[in-house]
């Protein structure tokens, strides 16, 4: 049997395919950017036709690499940039209209109008989530609403899904998504793990439109196109692939992820923990046959996007790649703090009437003290998330594992490590997104026999202990909260 497992990591600015041997050994990997569509502030877009492209071509690229054939491969796994909206029509298989990204704040009076004298946690005991623009639901109701689509949606015509569904769709004709992408839509019940059709009336979505909900990991069906015969095995959200590439398989472990935005997820096991302290209660993931397993989350909207703003909206840097020996050429940060509120603030505050702002600007400042503020922001907002979660879950963690592209600038580590108080931990594949995919796939078909044996390719790269003084952390946390405050009450 093939012991070679792909992934599909469809993410926020591009478009990737990797293939892992039964090691968790990276065999080959293809990766292409795809447009960011910015129509009017506050509005994030992307082409779907062109991201079906794009994945189509990384999947021959990838194969092409390695000398490999589509029957080379025991599985393939998706995970997807999440909340992302696709609504097509079921018969051309064509987009009605761009994609809404997640990161897109054009739905704020459609939620403002839901939430009503109940507020933003009108929804929450039911779904775990907030009202709030991020959501998939109200983004489907606002395509409906602008291209009067409303009644060809209730007559079943076309479709609507996150990108794990359109990608299913191109793949396997399927329409379908799993738990973990469903819980992101404010359409799902979050005990039940179905649609929840009272939900679906008040926030105007017909039912006709939803994929069938599936586990993440288990037998979904056969590929065609560029994967012909490739078992679909797995699908699962971008950061709870990168939960279960993390092994964070046991209640009380955690990951953050840094990546466009970040994501810290915990581990909260089979019973779904709600928010006090502003976090998401969501899915962490569902093998077939076994009980849905929970999380915690904390989403932050800006932190490697913020470094791809300095590079091509500022010029202060030619790639990305710059920003940690600039930030290195200043001692400190010089009292500067940068609030990258570009699409409002997410959690813990959920604001979106919140704005970007660097402040402390004095003549002493310069670009340096910019890009380490820049580089800041993403440990700051972080240490928000951990202590609302310590505070929601009763879990003093102790260690947290961290992945994605920033996590390479040891710097920003150790300063991450010193604001959270616990050890910082990073593995030695940090491209977990598409690992937990791979994972996922490659346990349904067995290349894995259980997550023990997943947990045992799980190995330890690098780790940063505290070393600044408790005092000092909490000070400059404290002058980042007053920066935060004055974000607000913008829009």
């Amino acid at each position: 049997m093939a012991d070679l497992v792909g992934a599909i990591d469809q993410g926020t600015s591009s478009s990737r395919f990797m293939i892992f041997d039964s090691e968790a050994n990276v065999v080959s990997v293809a990766q292409e950017e795809h447009r960011q569509i910015f129509p009017r502030p506050g509005w994030v877009e992307h082409d779907a036709a062109e991201i079906w492209a794009t994945t189509a071509n990384v999947i021959e690229e990838a194969l092409d690499k390695a000398s490999l054939a589509p029957s080379d491969l025991a599985a393939v796994g998706i995970t997807n940039q999440r909340e992302t909206t696709v609504v097509w029509d079921r018969a051309t298989g064509e987009p009605v209209a761009n994609a809404i990204v997640w990161q897109d704040t054009r739905t704020a009076d459609i939620c403002a109008d839901l939430a009503g004298s109940e507020g933003i946690d009108r929804y929450r005991a039911r779904t775990g989530l907030p009202l709030a623009t991020y959501f998939a639901g109200p983004k489907v109701r606002w395509l409906l609403d602008e291209h009067d689509l409303g009644g060809r949606a209730a007559r079943g015509e076309l479709a609507f899904g996150t990108i794990d569904s359109w990608l299913a769709w191109n793949l396997t004709g399927l329409h379908v998504t799993d738990v973990t992408n469903a819980s992101r839509t404010l359409l799902m019940d979050l005990v039940t793990t179905g649609w929840d059709s009272d939900l679906c009336m008040e926030i105007g979505v017909p039912t006709h439109m939803l994929p069938d909900i599936v586990s993440s990991v288990g037998d979904i069906g056969a590929c065609g196109g560029p994967l012909e015969g490739v078992p679909l095995a797995a699908i699962l959200g971008d950061q709870h692939a990168a939960l279960f590439g993390q092994a964070c398989f046991t209640p009380g472990e955690a990951k953050n992820t840094y990546g466009t935005g970040n994501f810290m997820l915990m581990n909260t096991g089979t019973e779904p923990v709600h928010s006090d302290a502003g976090l998401i209660s969501t899915v962490g993931y569902r093998i077939e046959g076994e009980d849905t397993v929970y999380a915690l989350e904390g989403s932050i909207a800006v932190t490697g996007s913020l470094i791809q703003w300095l590079r091509d909206n500022l010029g202060i840097i030619s790639s990305a790649d710059e920003v940690e020996g600039l930030a290195a050429s200043v001692e400190d940060n010089g009292d500067v703090y940068f609030v990258p509120a570009f699409s409002g603030l997410f959690a813990p505050h959920w604001r979106p009437d919140a704005r970007g702002v660097i402040v402390g600007l004095t003549r002493f400042a310069n670009k340096g003290h910019i890009a380490r503020a820049a580089l800041e922001a993403a440990a700051y907002q972080s240490a928000d998330i951990l202590e609302a979660m310590t505070e929601d879950s009763g879990v003093a963690l102790s260690e947290v594992r961290v992945d994605g592209g920033m996590t390479a600038n040891s710097a920003l580590m150790q300063f991450q490590a010193d604001l959270l108080g616990v050890e910082v931990v990073r593995p030695v594949i940090t491209e977990t997104t598409a690992l937990g995919a791979a994972f996922g796939a490659g346990l349904a078909t067995g290349v894995w026999s259980n997550l023990d044996q997943i947990r045992t390719l799980w190995s330890e790269d690098a780790r940063w202990a505290p070393q600044m003084p408790p005092d000092v952390a909490s000070r400059l946390h404290e002058r980042w909260s007053q920066a935060v405050d004055r974000s607000l009450d913008w829009v």
